[in-house]
């Protein structure tokens, strides 16, 4: 179930294990992204390409905000 979380709760949520998914293009994650991050671009996105994630552990998937 989708959540909202702010930068506290990413950091929380990281120190308990928690995977990092920037699902913009590749150009933009190679451009800059957050520590620990990996790359599945939101196109790609599906059961295939999210099997590389740990199933037993939370997934924050986030991408820049342009507004």
């Amino acid at each position: 179930m989708p959540v909202e979380v702010n930068r506290t709760d990413v950091l929380r949520l990281m120190d308990e294990g928690a995977q990092l998914v920037e699902v913009l293009p590749p150009a933009e994650y190679d451009d800059e992204h957050l520590p620990g991050a990996v790359s599945i671009p939101l196109k790609e996105l599906d059961a295939s390409s999210a099997g590389s994630l740990d199933p037993d552990a939370p997934v924050i998937a986030y991408c820049f905000d342009y507004q």
